[in-house]
């Protein structure tokens, strides 16, 4: 029996509409196939987001690769001769022999130098408009991956493990932290032009009082 114009173009539609239907689950599903999973997204060190410090990472946090020692050991802090830093002006110049992690540690303590001295400063964000002594030092240590979240002066009294380290030593009490790195100190106090964080070359701290020594594992 032959069908009706009106059956067919029916039949027809239905075809057409299952035919798109096919074409749109094959576009969507190479669309997810293409598409990253949520567990490839970069995940960067540096603390809560809602404070901005996640994703203020100093510049010198740029990954870079440890060298490889003969043994096939990568390189720390923990062997051969440690080089003292020179300072050029006010800007601090690693030795050729110093780890990746103190070269990237006295680079962010230098894009701080000549900023002032604000209370408070380099806690609430990384990139601040100055810096207390806590402050300071917390940045600089993020600087070289060695520090996630901003710690206080008295926080840094636990801060790696206890005694001088061979690169980097923190001094640190309840009102006043700085630390020592490469042979020049880093320090808010002690300068006579205006505090804020600044090179010394002399190792005493400025502010007096007793102080924690500490230092970074490894270095």
């Amino acid at each position: 029996m032959q069908s009706s114009p009106g059956v067919v173009s029916g039949a027809a539609r239905r075809s057409l509409i299952a035919a798109l239907s096919l074409a749109a689950l094959a576009a969507l599903g190479l669309a997810l196939i293409a598409a990253p999973p949520a567990s490839a997204k970069k995940i960067v060190q540096g603390g809560i987001s809602s404070s901005g410090l996640g994703s203020e990472i100093p510049e010198s946090t740029e990954g870079e690769t440890p060298v490889e020692t003969e043994s096939g050991e990568l390189e720390t802090g923990e062997t051969g001769p440690v080089g003292k830093a020179r300072l050029v002006g006010t800007r601090a110049v690693a030795p050729v022999n110093a780890p990746p992690v103190v070269k990237r540690v006295i680079a962010a303590a230098n894009r701080i130098r000549t900023l002032p001295y604000i209370w408070g400063g380099g806690h609430g964000r990384w990139q601040d408009a100055g810096y207390d002594c806590s402050g300071a030092v917390s940045y600089a240590l993020h600087g070289g991956r060695l520090l996630t979240m901003p710690l206080t002066s008295g926080s840094f009294e636990s801060f790696g493990e206890a005694g001088p380290g061979r690169w980097i030593t923190v001094y640190a009490n309840a009102g006043h932290a700085y630390m020592v790195v490469a042979g020049l100190r880093f320090d808010t106090a002690g300068n006579t032009r205006g505090t804020g964080p600044r090179w010394h070359p002399t190792l005493a701290a400025a502010a007096g009082g007793r102080y924690v020594v500490r230092h970074p594992v490894g270095y």
